[in-house]
């Protein structure tokens, strides 16, 4: 069955296809019996007017791109609803790219984004995104990043002091008595591993422990879980006697591996995690973890992108920084 079109509603409401138009497009502009005969001829009809083709002849597409890590992720799901929040408020969509830890997936969805004429970027960076933004600025097309930074100081963008967050984790694995630490994350080029180990690596120095690192890992809870099982096979005296895992869902899958095995969390290895997704609280063994406010960093991200859309943007562009804030369960106290 043949869409109806404007033409439709036009013939049945018996007005021309401009009175249609502006009923629906510019209500305030024409009477309240037209703005009724319009309505009731395109409900009659199930006429939707496709808004996309509405802001494209107005040159405009309504379209917000958006780039996260892993949507796998609880801690970047929670960090797009948040964006969502503030962009649809201001009505624009959002188009999402998943980067899939993989920096060629993301620089591809940045070049789809500009083919799509979207309005505006987020990007949540895995790789080297500035020459991704050197080419969005050069075609005037606003950028803010959340959970990264612009150290060319040009993007506005929202983050977590990560070096911080790591120091945190470490201190208070020294502080409940642990001495043999591991760190556990992804690669290093993913820029919020390194702030998280540096801090890790910095505090460890200071209190005298040493910190056994694994990185360039895919940190899902499957790896996880085998890491646990690695670390419950290596001798007593030679396994680490906590993890710091550079996120949570790594996380939960190292308690796993260690329960798994035979191991007890905390009393044989504590396991700190980082970004404190939902599950946390609610794990096997609740999970200690660094708490980043992903909708609240989302939303706030959302927000510049819109002021930098109306034209409203902080010059030099606007950098906040939240702080880290370490939630303690079971995991590492219980």
């Amino acid at each position: 069955m043949r869409r109806a079109g404007i033409r439709d509603v036009a013939d049945l409401a018996g007005v021309s296809i401009s009175s249609v138009s502006n009923a629906l497009n510019r209500p305030d502009a024409v009477s309240e019996q037209l703005r009724t005969r319009v309505r009731a001829a395109a409900d009659q009809l199930g006429y939707v007017p496709l808004r996309a083709a509405q802001q494209l002849r107005a040159g405009r597409s309504g379209l917000i791109g958006m780039t996260v890590i892993s949507i796998g992720n609880p801690f970047f799901a929670e960090m797009l609803e948040g964006a969502e929040e503030a962009t649809s408020a201001a009505g624009y969509q959002v188009m999402l790219g998943n980067s899939d830890d993989s920096a060629q997936r993301e620089s591809s969805y940045l070049e789809l984004f500009e083919l799509a004429h979207v309005e505006g970027v987020i990007v949540s960076p895995f790789g080297d995104v500035a020459p991704a933004l050197k080419r969005l600025r050069a075609q005037q097309i606003p950028v803010t990043l959340v959970d990264g930074i612009d150290e060319q100081g040009l993007t506005p963008s929202v983050s977590l002091d990560n070096v911080q967050g790591g120091r945190m984790a470490v201190r208070h694995l020294v502080e409940i008595g642990r001495r043999r630490l591991a760190f556990v994350g992804a690669r290093e080029e993913v820029r919020q591993t390194r702030d998280r180990l540096r801090g890790a690596a910095s505090f460890a120095e200071e209190a005298g422990v040493p910190l056994d690192v694994t990185i360039g890992l895919r940190t899902t809870p499957r790896l996880g879980s085998e890491i646990g099982a690695r670390i419950a096979g290596m001798p007593a005296h030679e396994r680490p006697d906590a993890v710091f895992a550079a996120n949570d869902m790594l996380a939960c899958g190292i308690v796993h591996g260690l329960l798994t095995a035979g191991l007890r969390v905390p009393d044989d290895v504590a396991v700190v995690g980082y970004d404190d997704i939902p599950f946390a609280s609610i794990a096997a063994v609740p999970l200690t973890s660094v708490r980043q406010p992903a909708r609240a960093m989302g939303r706030r991200a959302g927000e510049m992108l819109v002021s930098l859309l109306r034209g409203e943007g902080e010059q030099p562009p606007a950098t906040e920084v939240f702080a880290a804030e370490l939630v303690v369960r079971a995991s590492t106290v219980g």
